[in-house]
């Protein structure tokens, strides 16, 4: 959606903070849910909560597909982008789980990477993918194809044979802790996408951030108390862990700069959905081709050096994306090489983070460690995502450019867009702050040494 959103704003209807909120909706409940439903895959099976996924998908791809025009369509947007998002709850634990079952040592990182081809290449797909159809057959038919997909997988695993914890019993489930993380989430969500619309001292928002507070203080007295916790904070004891799982949230928060890049080449450049979608071909190219070299320099390196070697990458990308001062065409060749250098990047951090995080969890854990990584995963792509498209929002919508940006940089060409820019380059900034974070956190946490 992040490339088509422009385009939906307009077939909907809705303004943009609620397609930012739509957006980053999905990886909102995809985090919040993953954790729990992982820990529940490994007690009642892998294969069948898979399943159910791959179900919820389909219904929520066709609730957005289905979309109209109208006071339906934020309600029908909204549950449909939930409803995905809760299927990658159950899908995305569920099939990581399975690679640490079913594989070990240089056949699990080999697994490790095929599997991240599909989630980072696939994101990097998507948005040339999401561009070409909304171009040509329009955008609805992007969520027709998703449903496609999720019966093809259907088709693919009937035959998967079952698996799960061992003496597992009756699975317990932490509603109390679901229930206040979800609530202080939402309102930080909430308070993220919609505070400049509020106004950032209105009471609304003062209570949206009241409730953060309140609520996620709540979660960690819920989780320390309780015999049977929706994230056991225990596994953060491991330093490396913690490490791999804090860079995840980080390094997935970069994502954030596909929504503002796009739509920034498309209300600033008046590029199209496929126009802009074709620039990033190098990212799923460089995704796709590279993540066998993050596999193999973790074998010859540990995980700590391709770590910071991908967010350095990343970290440059972003510096020539911020470039929004200069003119379309020079910009338009920036961009490409740096959807390409964000792929490389992204191809050196998949599989050395993954193994970091992975092979120091006990087997019995698999589910509950990798849904905790993957809630990092997808937490981090919501608040970057929320948080880069609310300050190119925020900034893009003002009457007037920012007069202090303007004295630093000359914006050359048209006038009328430099706010939009202005946006974009701040909203660019914030995703290079989080790739900085990665670097800091990997220094500090996950130790210099070889995989064995």
């Amino acid at each position: 959606m992040m490339n088509v959103s422009p385009v939906m704003i307009e077939a909907l209807g809705v303004d943009a903070n609620t397609m930012n909120i739509a957006v980053s909706l999905a990886a909102l409940f995809s985090g919040i849910f993953i954790v729990v439903i992982g820990g529940l895959a490994d007690s009642v099976g892998r294969v069948k909560i898979f399943k159910i996924g791959l179900y919820l998908a389909i219904a929520g791809s066709l609730l957005v597909g289905l979309s109209p025009k109208g006071s339906l369509a934020v309600p029908m947007l909204l549950l449909g982008r939930a409803l995905q998002g809760f299927s990658a709850a159950f899908i995305m634990p569920t099939s990581l789980g399975m690679i640490k079952i079913f594989w070990e040592g240089k056949e699990r990182q080999r697994a490790i990477s095929l599997w991240s081809i599909g989630t980072f290449g696939g994101s990097g797909l998507s948005s040339l993918t999401g561009g070409i159809i909304a171009s040509n057959l329009g955008w609805r038919w992007i969520f027709f194809f998703a449903i496609i997909v999720a019966v093809v997988a259907l088709y693919l695993t009937k035959e998967l044979p079952e698996n799960k914890r061992e003496g597992a019993g009756k699975y317990k489930i932490d509603w109390g802790g679901i229930i206040v993380f979800m609530i202080a989430m939402i309102a930080l969500q909430i308070f993220i996408t919609n505070g400049n619309k509020f106004g950032w001292t209105s009471w609304i928002t003062i209570v949206l951030l009241a409730i953060t507070i309140v609520f996620g203080y709540l979660f960690i007295r819920i989780e320390k108390s309780v015999p049977f916790v929706f994230v056991d904070l225990g596994l953060f004891k491991n330093k490396v862990f913690t490490g791999a799982t804090l860079a995840n949230f980080f390094i997935n928060g970069t994502s954030g700069l596909l929504i503002v890049s796009l739509t920034l080449m498309q209300r600033g450049a008046q590029f199209s959905a496929m126009e802009a979608g074709l620039l990033t071909l190098g990212f799923a190219i460089m995704v796709i081709s590279f993540i066998r070299l993050g596999e193999k320099l973790l074998q010859k390196f540990g995980p700590k050096k391709p770590i910071i070697w991908g967010a350095l990458i990343i970290s440059f990308a972003i510096l020539l994306l911020m470039q929004t001062q200069i003119m379309t065409g020079q910009y338009v060749v920036l961009a490409v090489i740096a959807y390409s250098l964000f792929g490389l990047g992204l191809a050196f951090f998949a599989t050395p983070a993954t193994d970091a995080a992975l092979s120091n969890l006990p087997d019995n854990q698999a589910g509950s460690g990798a849904g905790i990584f993957k809630m990092a995963s997808s937490l981090g792509t919501s608040f970057g995502v929320a948080i880069a498209a609310g300050i190119y929002t925020a900034v893009s919508s003002r009457t007037e450019p920012i007069a202090w940006l303007n004295k630093i940089l000359n914006f050359t060409g048209r006038q009328d867009n430099v706010a939009i820019r202005q946006g974009a380059m701040l909203g660019l900034a914030f995703c290079l702050l989080l790739a900085i974070l990665v670097i800091i956190t990997v220094v500090k946490m996950i130790p210099d040494k070889k995989k064995e």
